[in-house]
């Protein structure tokens, strides 16, 4: 012990650098390379900002002799939490528009439409979202009717809290050009002013376009809410050329904070970056991926099953594209270069996705990480396909909490096996990445980690865990969101775990998360958020964060 200290302490001061900084005095915690918790006292920072040594030995601290010196006061410090899965500019849409996240009943819905409008007089569309049916106690879609029965002279459109539905008020459908002759395109919906999936472009096209000023706004306030949660870098699914360009805005006038991984989206964006890019900003910003749809959602019933809904048997959900269209379309995206991200949540939208991989592996060898986002509801004879395939589930720990019950019920219980299965993908050897899919979820990864490790909710339900067999380790939910969210967006070799030649993205929390009960984790409060060795966050200059734009 005593000759490995003494080489270490002289490994520190054979190439000493004035701008290196020493954060000790913390109780650090991460997961090493093979998945064990790693913890450390002390942290060197070079003057660049990216980690030159993590030291285990308090004696070492005293000995090295760096002068510039912050105390973490004992506090628990922890990598950059990475969210593998996130919509950047959504979440500051929906913390500066209307928000009904959260309401329980339809009146409550309409009250905060009610006095959302009377705020906001001249506001010509009313935009916004949130809204989840299944916490109402009507259990039922609303309509344009209860929308036109609040704002009878203005278009309103407001997102379900998934993004794959809308309600439209009848002056909004007007704008659009809808009647009640207007048949549901393929892949989509229409039920009384409700536009499901692919139903959607029929409204989306008419609402005003943001301008590029207000999108710059949002992304502001989305990086506050990211660092306010301790997220310091973000897979950013559905990047739209305008979210894209304002990225690039942000890069270039030194404003991008949190570290984004774009996954591209519409024509416009993929001709206006044609390939993959370098990291550009200080490795603040990569184009890396395609996002493509396999299916809708499982709240709207939109997600594609291979055998009925228990709770509908008229209807197995919405399938995009056929079998050769699918693979077609991600076929010329790899043949880019491009990574490809598939949003598949029924069982027979992930098979379909799993099996165009499994021919693309083979079409294009190599690290290809190909990735189904969410993997929600699987068949379990398809979850061994994926680690032969090089296949990343890319998954959401609080949509199990958030969707159990109604799982059951769109689902029955025969076919719940492959349901949120992170144990079970882990154990298969395929890879695993966490995110939230904010704004559908909070951005807060904490609850995530919580529900990661007992399969409960913030309330301890259901008593034992729903499914306790896919419960994880508190390493793999954390190696989940750092490790292998990093390497779900190829970008280990920058961040996910704090090694030396890696940027110093960490964070100080209020308590031991190793040491607390379930819920207790899932209340962690993030005190400081250090981007590249600079404090870029902290609590003490911010009294409030907004939950989702709450």
């Amino acid at each position: 012990m005593q000759k490995s200290l003494l080489a270490l302490v002289a490994a520190l001061l054979a190439s000493p650098a004035l701008a290196d900084t020493l954060i000790d005095n913390v109780n650090g915690i991460q997961v090493r390379a093979d998945g064990n918790l790693q913890h450390f006292r002390a942290l060197v920072v070079d003057g660049d900002g990216k980690v030159r040594r993590v030291l285990e030995h308090p004696e070492a601290v005293r000995l090295a002799g760096i002068t510039n010196h912050v105390d973490g006061g004992g506090r628990t410090l922890l990598p950059g939490l990475i969210d593998a899965h996130g919509h950047v500019i959504d979440l500051g849409f929906y913390a500066l528009r209307l928000n009904v996240t959260g309401t329980k009943s339809l009146a409550e819905f309409q009250q905060r439409l009610r006095s959302y409008a009377a705020a906001h007089p001249d506001a010509k569309w009313i935009l916004g979202g949130g809204w989840n049916q299944e916490l109402w106690t009507e259990k039922r879609f609303p309509t344009a009717a209860d929308l036109d029965a609040v704002v009878p002279d203005r278009p309103v459109v407001l997102e379900r809290v998934d993004g794959h539905a809308i309600v439209a008020n009848s002056a909004a459908m007007k704008a659009a050009g809808v009647t009640a002759n207007t048949q549901s395109p393929p892949g989509g919906r229409i039920e009384s002013g409700l536009f499901v999936d692919a139903a959607r472009g029929l409204v989306d096209r008419s609402i005003p376009k943001p301008a590029p000023a207000e999108v710059d706004r949002a992304l502001e306030k989305a990086q506050q809410i990211l660092l306010g949660y301790g997220v310091t870098g973000v897979g950013s699914m559905s990047t739209s050329l305008a979210d894209w360009q304002a990225f690039r805005r942000a890069g270039d006038g030194g404003r991008l904070q949190v570290r984004l991984m774009a996954y591209l989206i519409g024509p416009d964006a993929l001709a206006a970056v044609p390939a993959p890019t370098l990291w550009l900003y200080a490795d603040r910003l990569r184009a890396v991926g395609v996002k493509l749809f396999a299916d809708g959602a499982l709240g709207s019933r939109g997600a594609w099953l291979k055998r009925p809904y228990a709770d509908k048997p008229d209807t197995r959900g919405l399938q995009f594209h056929t079998d050769a269209e699918y693979l077609a379309v991600a076929d010329s995206a790899a043949a880019k270069g491009f990574q490809i991200a598939t949003h598949a949540i029924g069982d027979a939208a992930n098979a379909q996705a799993t099996s165009a991989y499994e021919q693309l592996s083979r079409k294009y060898p190599g690290d290809r990480r190909w990735r189904i986002e969410h993997f929600q509801i699987v068949d379990p004879a398809d979850i061994p396909r994926l680690a032969p395939a090089g296949i990343i589930a890319s998954m959401q720990p609080t949509h199990q909490t958030s969707d159990r019950l109604m799982a059951e019920k769109r689902l029955g219980p025969d076919r719940l096996a492959g349901a949120y299965a992170w144990q079970t993908v882990l154990k298969t050897g395929a890879k695993l990445a966490f995110g939230t899919d904010f704004p559908v979820e909070s951005p807060n990864p904490f609850p995530g980690l919580s529900a990661a490790v007992s399969r409960q909710d913030m309330q301890g339900q259901p008593p034992g865990g729903w499914i306790p067999s896919e419960r994880l380790t508190f390493a793999q939910a954390l190696d989940a969101y750092t490790r292998g969210a990093a390497y779900a967006g190829f970008a280990e070799q920058k961040i996910g775990a704090l090694e030396p030649g890696k940027w110093a993205d960490f964070i100080i929390v209020d308590r031991d998360p190793t040491t607390v009960d379930p819920q207790s984790l899932g209340r962690t409060e993030v005190l400081e958020t250090w981007i590249a060795g600079k404090k870029a966050w902290s609590r003490a200059a911010n009294a409030s964060r907004p939950e989702r734009g709450q």
